[in-house]
Parts: C-alpha cells; structure tokens; sequence
C-alpha cells in the first residue's frame, strides 16, 4: 500500500465528533431492519497488521447485530483486496447469521498494493449480480456497498464508484489513519455527511458499529416522533407529512388548511333534506319546496302546518261564537213565549 502522509485527527465528514460507542442497543420497537443487498469491499493490504485486521473483522460482525439475515432479508457479501481481489463469500453463500460471522473470522488479510478501484469494479460485475445473489430491480432491495480501507488507492476509484453509484449501489466510506479523504469523498454517495467517516486507528473502528446500526437497521423517524398536524410517512430515514382528504399541506411542511373547492357536502352531513356547499370550505342546510327550516337550522316543517292550526283555531272560534248567538236567541225567543202564556193564564184566572 503506497502510504501517505499523516493526517490531523478528524471525524465524519462534516460532524462535529467521532461516532459514539453503542451503549444499549437501539430500541426493539423502533429499530426495524430493512431488506439489504449488503456488500462489503475491504482493504487487507499489508499495512493493515495482523490485529488490526481482526479488529476489522470483529467490527463487521458486530454490525450483524442489528440485522435480519435471510434469504428474504438482508444478505450479505465480502470482497477483500489489496493488489489482487478476492469475492470471499457471496449474496446467496450465507442466508444464517452465526454461519455468516463465522464467515467473517476465516477471512485472511492479502498482501501488498491497494487497487480500491478493481476492488469496486469486481463488486459491480461479479458480486452485485443476480447469479451471486442479488435481487432483479424490480424487488425494490436497497444495494450498499461499504469500502474500508486505510490509505491512497494506487489505481483510478471516480470513474468506477460513479458508475456503480448510476446502478443504483449506494457507496459508504470508512477511511482509517492514514486514509486519503478525498478518495473517500469520490467514491461514496451523496449527501457526503452521511456516507463518508474517519476513524484514528483500527482500535476504534468499533465506535463507527452504533452509526451503521442505525443507517442500515432503518429507523422508524414517525415512531421516534413528529411534528405533523394530520399523517406522517416515513421517508427512507426521515419523514414527510400529509394531510387528510380535503386538506392540503401549508408552506411548513406541517400543518393543513381546507383545501379550496372543499365538498363539504359529500364529506358528510346532518341536514335532514338540502345540503349546500358555501364559500366557506363549509355547508348550510336547506328545505324541499313545501318546507320551511327549523330553528336547529337542520331539519324542517311543512311550510302550512302552523297556518293549519291557526285557521282551524280561527274557524272554531266564529262557530261557537255563531252558536252562542243561536242559542242566546232561541232563549230569548222561548222567554217571551213564556212570558206571553203566563199573562193569558192570569187573565183567564180573573175572569
């Protein structure tokens, strides 16, 4: 491996700190891991001492922790290099966790040079192919590769990361000591921030473990929390807010508002006969010819039924009054009969 010069201590790009060790694993409910097309391309040139390497190795392992390993979940294959390379083991060579970290305690470091560039070319063309195990486009498996490796390449990384990056192969970087950052940032995928990392030495490797866990176990963002008034879908490792039929999403991403048009009618109503959409995204109530509407502003009348029961009123009143008057006169038509008889009776007496 051609060395180069010692570099200051620094971290992922544009992070402020190195990755933290784990120190609880990452929660049960939330932590739901994704389906993986998972290779990793690792540097074992001879700069890379004996206990170094097995550092390298325990790292991978670890990794394993906060995946589903299957045939129908993540799969996972290795490439070491140096100046030659070797497919260690393919996609479809291990479908079981405990025979997939044996797999990664057998690897043995190769020798000097370090051809990254043929390294992510045999990747391409022999590792992420259906024949070795990798699923057709059309399953919607996510494929990543993760480079490790602590120094320059000796040969060209741009041209062949950009073209396995055009496949659809999403590209981390893990550079270690003397690691030039710049090949990490051509080979790795956008954002930078979150695909390219630095450790000081292979006896921190470990601290990079937490990182991974979380970018490849793919976290539930809804679940951990959000901010959105009405839904929130989750957005490969983020999230993005909806809203409910007839709302739409104002400028902050968060909240909604009635959308204009709204049919407010047809999203439910309580009027009893007429529903009528108004300019205010809400409805008013209105009555079939005939009716009028009720207070309640819902349901509604016959338009006659009070008019009915005043005129029946009005007509029962002006018959007994006409009844009164009959009655009144036929007792006084009776009195003066009486009347009459009564003083013929006494005129007959005296006589």
């Amino acid at each position: 491996m051609v060395p180069t010069s010692p570099l200051p201590v620094r971290t992922s790009v544009g992070t402020p700190s190195p990755a933290a060790p784990s120190t609880e694993p990452a929660p049960a409910e939330v932590c739901r891991s994704r389906p993986l097309d998972l290779i990793f391309i690792i540097d074992s040139s001879r700069s890379v001492r004996p206990a170094e390497f097995e550092k390298v190795k325990v790292f991978l392992s670890n990794m394993m922790d906060a995946l589903e390993i299957g045939q129908d979940a993540t799969r996972v294959g290795l490439v070491n290099y140096a100046s030659t390379v070797t497919i260690e083991f393919r996609l479809n060579t291990y479908y079981n966790k405990a025979k997939l970290k044996q797999a990664f305690s057998r690897i043995d470091p190769l020798s000097t040079g370090t051809m990254t560039g043929l390294a992510i070319k045999t990747a391409i063309e022999q590792a992420f192919i259906e024949e070795s195990g990798a699923r057709p486009l059309h399953q919607n498996i996510s494929k990543v590769a993760i480079i490790v490796t602590d120094g320059r390449p000796q040969d060209k990384v741009e041209d062949v990361s950009a073209s396995a990056r055009s496949t659809g192969i999403e590209i981390y970087a893990v550079g270690v000591d003397r690691a030039d950052m710049k090949s990490l940032r051509l080979m790795a995928s956008q954002p930078l921030d979150d695909h390219v990392f630095y450790v000081e030495t292979y006896g921190v490797i470990e601290k990079l473990t937490s990182k991974f866990r979380e970018t490849l176990c793919g976290l539930d963002a809804c679940d951990l929390r959000h901010d959105c008034e009405h839904i929130c879908v989750n957005n490969n490792k983020s999230y993005i807010c909806k809203c409910r039929v007839g709302y739409i999403l104002n400028t902050d991403g968060k909240t909604c508002s009635q959308a204009n048009g709204l049919d407010a009618c047809a999203l439910g109503h309580d009027c009893e006969h007429i529903c009528v959409n108004n300019n205010n995204n809400s409805y008013i109530c209105k009555c079939r010819v005939g009716y009028v509407l009720n207070p309640n502003g819902k349901t509604c009348s016959q338009a006659n039924e009070v008019r009915s029961d005043v005129s029946e009123d009005a007509c029962m009143c002006e018959a007994q009054i006409a009844f009164q008057k009959k009655v009144h006169h036929s007792i006084q038509e009776l009195t003066s009969k009486l009347d009459d008889i009564n003083r013929r009776v006494q005129q007959f007496r005296f006589r």
